[in-house]
């Protein structure tokens, strides 16, 4: 089976919103091991997981930092969760830096 995009966001955000989002998903790996997206998205993080940084010169001007995770889903448990809402109707917050 090939590979499926899930979920994808883009937006240029300021060096301490970056660093805020990147605190955020350490908080929610540290906590219960999901990480949320979008509007009602969630996906729950292995134990272990297999870790890459790649840090590259594009051309003269411009650097990029790819950090990338990646884990074996147990045939029993979904890939991809749905956000459970509170009984008020609130939902987690999503993983996305502020803009």
């Amino acid at each position: 089976m090939a590979g499926m995009d899930i979920y994808e966001d883009a937006r240029t955000v300021s060096r301490s919103d970056l660093a805020a989002w990147l605190r955020q998903l350490a908080h929610q790996l540290e906590s219960d091991g999901r990480l949320f997206y979008g509007a009602a998205g969630a996906v729950s993080v292995a134990d272990t997981v297999r870790c890459e940084l790649e840090i590259e010169q594009e051309s003269e001007t411009e650097v990029s930092v790819e950090i990338e995770f990646s884990w074996t889903v147990p045939t029993s448990v979904p890939a991809v969760d749905e956000v459970e809402k509170s009984p008020s109707g609130d939902q987690q917050a999503e993983v996305t830096p502020e803009a």
